[in-house]
């Protein structure tokens, strides 16, 4: 069958011929042929369908199945750039570019499109140039276009890849043309030799002319008497004293010095000048600092330094012979170091000066000492409370004295001698009815201890829950820093914890009663070696001096109730200081 384009498809369709869908056209032209087809088809060729209740196409063996086209029975056929899928009815896109089936040309790129493919121009045309749509670079005429800058005055030519001005107006002979389109005068004497020997240039607008040269003598030259010839000036001998106290030598139409030495002759000013040795030879005259002079220069030194014998170099020099600090001293090349002895410190305003440290003001000078600091030149030293007190053998922290142990005390006989941070204090108890004495030592505490012992048939006596009455006596510091709670006092049972007896279960309870000041104790429950033990804590900062009884009570509990109670007189001496 022969193969038609698309825009006379419709034609040949007029004509009675059968459509083509295999035409080799892109994807759009195979959209655009293939509507022709069946728009024509329904106004000129017969309807073929049957009158069948499917209403189905006869001409059709694929029962309209495939996406593109029909080949023949149950076989689908795609476009061109398209290729059948594996279900044999859809169609997907070739990619020519990835394949290399693409026709672009070096420098170009392939990019693929939907049942085709383009190629675009990798690198630009560049400034002057535009691309054309057969993808070749096609220079810009900004004279037509009119995008040139040509001024008024000037005319657009074109270029390749850009354009020229050229003025509009043409100078005349002895003229040139400026950058702006104006004549100007050409200075022929400045650009040529138009004249001949003998003669001089005068430039004219638009052209010059040339004079003959009068006798004219030159620099270090003068007319003889006649005024025909130039003869030579011997300056040597002139009244002007070109050299200035150096040598004259006369030269043909000039002279020259001889220079001192430390001068050098210019021979454009025809003076002696005088040579910047330090100039001229740098780092090579002096060790440190170059200083000129006329006709010749002089070294120095730097501070801390001193010119050595020869002049040029620099000896270092010992500041400390002249005690420049106030105590010690210590010198280094080209300067020195102040130091100072313990104690003091060199003084940030001269850098010589030693300074007294005051020890007791630094930050750290609250606890250089535990009670009071003392500065003294260079040093310092720390005292202690004048009663109770005494200085440690490390010189800053203060002991209490135990005057109980000394025997510095002042107690009567019937009175018992209890020591407390920074003093004592003399104590009696005497026990109530129905009770004796008992004295033990518990831990950090003295304690005297009374219990109950009932005379027969006193009845009032067996009856009392209080089994003991204790007194206990404990001396605490006002603490610097007062961050968790204290642990001060330990009442020790012999209750086992969770322990069962024949009575039944057994337990302890505590409590404080009175002289719990500003709430600053409590009393805890815990248990030591498998027995119940009460602790007594501060909890809170108590600013001495002070003093306060704790009245603590100890109950014994039984399933049957409570057996025995014990009473605790805890007496607490808080001292002013922290130590």
């Amino acid at each position: 069958m022969n193969e038609y384009p698309p825009f006379i498809q419709l034609a040949v369709l007029e004509q009675g011929l059968p459509c083509d869908h295999k035409l080799s056209v892109g994807y759009q032209c195979g959209l655009v042929s293939r509507a022709c087809c069946v728009d024509g088809a329904g106004d000129n060729q017969t309807d073929q369908t049957t009158d069948n209740e499917d209403n189905s196409v006869v001409n059709d063996p694929c029962q309209g199945t495939c996406a593109h086209q029909c080949v023949s029975e149950n076989t689908c056929g795609c476009f061109k750039g398209y290729r059948l899928k594996p279900d044999g009815k859809s169609c997907e896109d070739i990619n020519e570019c990835l394949l290399g089936a693409s026709n672009c040309r070096g420098g170009e790129r392939c990019i693929n499109t939907e049942g085709s493919f383009r190629c675009q121009r990798e690198v630009s045309c560049g400034t002057g140039y535009e691309l054309t749509d057969n993808n070749n670079c096609k220079d810009i005429d900004e004279c037509e276009t009119g995008i040139h800058n040509c001024g008024p005055e000037f005319e657009c030519q074109n270029t390749q890849g850009s354009f020229r001005c050229l003025p509009k107006v043409k100078c005349a002979a002895g003229f040139i043309q400026d950058a702006l389109g104006s004549c100007i005068d050409i200075n022929e004497c400045v650009t040529q030799t138009p004249c001949t020997r003998g003669q001089v240039c005068i430039n004219t607008v638009g052209s010059y002319i040339c004079q003959r040269n009068s006798v004219n003598c030159g620099r270090g030259y003068h007319l003889n008497e006649e005024g025909t010839r130039c003869i030579d000036i011997d300056e040597c001998k002139s009244l002007d004293k070109v050299c200035e106290g150096h040598g004259c030598i006369n030269l043909v139409g000039s002279y020259r010095c001889e220079c001192e030495a430390g001068y050098i002759f210019n021979s454009i000013s025809r003076v002696c000048e005088d040579i910047n040795e330090c100039r001229h030879y740098p780092g090579r005259l002096c060790a440190h600092k170059c200083e000129n002079t006329l006709g010749s220069y002089k070294c120095s030194c730097t501070t801390g330094f001193k010119l050595a014998a020869d002049g040029r170099n620099c000896d270092d020099l010992n500041e400390c012979e002249s005690n420049p600090c106030s105590q010690e001293c210590a010198n280094v090349y080209g300067s020195y170091q102040c130091y100072c002895r313990r104690g003091y410190q060199l003084s940030d305003m001269d850098g010589m000066t030693c300074e007294d440290i005051d020890e007791c003001a630094l930050p750290t000078g609250g606890h250089i000492c535990s009670y009071r600091c003392h500065n003294t030149p260079g040093s310092f030293h720390c005292s202690c409370p004048i009663n109770g007190y005494t200085l440690a053998a490390n010189g800053r922290s203060c002991q209490d004295i135990d005057e109980c142990l000394t025997g510095t005390h002042t107690c009567t006989g019937n009175q018992s001698c209890f020591n407390v941070q920074g003093g004592f204090r003399c104590l009696s108890f005497d026990c109530p009815n129905n009770y004796r004495r008992v004295g033990e030592t518990l831990q950090r505490t003295d304690t005297i201890r009374c219990i109950k012992t009932c005379l027969p048939n006193d009845f009032a006596c067996g009856v009392d829950p209080i089994h003991s009455i204790s007194h206990t006596f404990i001396s605490l510091p006002t603490f610097r820093e007062f961050t968790r709670p204290e642990e001060i006092v330990f009442l020790r049972t012999s209750v086992r914890a969770y322990g069962a007896y024949h009575l039944g279960s057994y337990d302890v309870k505590f409590e404080i009663l009175e002289g719990n000041v500003e709430n600053a104790f409590d009393i805890i429950k815990r248990i030591e070696n498998g027995m119940y033990v009460g602790v007594v804590r501060q909890v809170k900062l108590l600013i001495g001096p002070m003093t306060t009884v704790l009245k603590l009570l100890m109950r014994n509990l039984t399933t049957q109730g409570e057996s025995s109670q014990n009473v605790i007189n805890v007496h607490v001496f808080v001292s002013e200081f922290w130590f």
